[in-house]
């Protein structure tokens, strides 16, 4: 196991600037994943701890040495991909163990090593198969198992669940999030789904534009998110973020309706703002006129997507809603729930 240090990495193509002074500190044994929508530098920032891709300037420190000239090999990481990167020609066993055997390692220890990798992924019946053989969640262990093998500092995983569906999408990351409890080696994880971050991170890297946004543990970024940035990206559905103006303990919308607030900041009378409210955090019957657009039953829970006025908001309740396009549903805000951004900046002002 060991720490990673990024120290003001910055990443250019000749002119061109795609991450930006990121710095972050990844203790011993942690699971951090980073995350963002696509072209944000995610895989551009693993590539580089990878040994991948260089580095423009700053540093990268695992386990307290400056790594920036080293080769991948040298460097003590696996790497897990997207596209699994099996040998075709190779049987499981083969595959999990090749870069013990380009090391030199005996093959009794490789054998062992590959047996007890195979155990803790539930591979042992698939040894002798070849990767064609083998389903994508198969496949993905397989790619986990070689990781495994080489028992490396770090783990790095490069949007490993994308290319599965959803069902076994939920099924690998509790795999992989177990996995890594029971190893406790550091792990560094690339994804631009949320949900991913959310249920497996010990702490999230928000992204965007090749700078880094807010880091924090999950229900951080969900409770508190630093900016509008963040409020729009954590969270399944997206914050609602209505604009409007803070007229003494209310915000009122561009459409004359009132939002309540728990407080305005101080000398903020007059300011416009961003209203933030969670779809889950709405609640059925009350004084704020939504109108329905849309009703989205999903069994457990209703999404029904609305207007106030002439912004859209969603919400998510328990409830079973069969109301029509075009129908009035008032909706109540608890006051305690809001979360207000500077309409200009975006940053968080309560």
């Amino acid at each position: 196991m060991a720490s990673v240090d990024v120290v003001e990495v910055r990443k250019a193509y000749g002119s061109h600037a795609v991450i930006h002074g990121v710095s972050l500190e990844i203790e011993d044994g942690e699971f951090v994943i980073l995350v963002g929508p696509s072209g944000c530098g995610k895989s551009t920032l693993l590539r580089m701890v990878a040994g991948l891709e260089p580095i423009t300037s700053g540093d990268i420190r695992i386990d307290g040495r400056v790594v920036n000239d080293l080769p991948p090999k040298d460097r003590d990481i696996a790497m897990v991909f997207q596209t699994y990167a099996l040998y075709p020609h190779k049987t499981v066993a083969q595959n999990m163990g090749f870069a013990l055997k380009m090391r030199g390692t005996p093959k009794p220890e490789i054998d062992a090593r590959v047996k007890a990798a195979a155990e803790i992924l539930n591979l042992g019946a698939y040894l002798t198969r070849y990767p064609r053989q083998l389903s994508g969640g198969q496949r993905q262990r397989v790619a986990m198992g070689r990781a495994i093998v080489r028992d490396p500092k770090v783990f790095l995983f490069d949007e490993p669940l994308s290319n599965l569906d959803a069902k076994l999408r939920v099924q690998m990351r509790a795999e992989i999030k177990e996995l890594q409890q029971r190893l406790d080696t550091t792990t560094v994880y690339v994804t631009h789904d949320q949900v991913e971050a959310m249920t497996m991170a010990d702490r999230i890297v928000v992204l965007h534009d090749g700078h880094v946004e807010q880091i924090g543990a999950p229900l951080e970024l969900y409770d508190r998110p630093a900016n509008t940035f963040v409020a729009g990206f954590i969270g399944s559905p997206a914050m609602n973020l209505l604009k409007g103006t803070i007229k003494g303990d209310s915000v009122v919308t561009e459409d004359g309706i009132k939002l309540p607030i728990n407080g305005a900041p101080p000398g903020s009378d007059g300011r416009p703002v961003r209203f933030g409210i969670r779809p889950e955090h709405l609640t059925l019957g009350g004084t704020i006129p939504a109108v329905i657009t849309v009703v989205e039953p999903t069994g457990s829970e209703t999404q029904v997507f609305a207007k106030l006025g002439e912004q859209r908001i969603v919400g998510v309740f328990r409830d079973r809603i069969s109301g029509r396009a075009g129908e009035a549903l008032p909706v109540g805000i608890d006051p305690r729930l809001v979360h207000l951004f500077d309409q200009e900046t975006g940053l968080r002002l309560n």
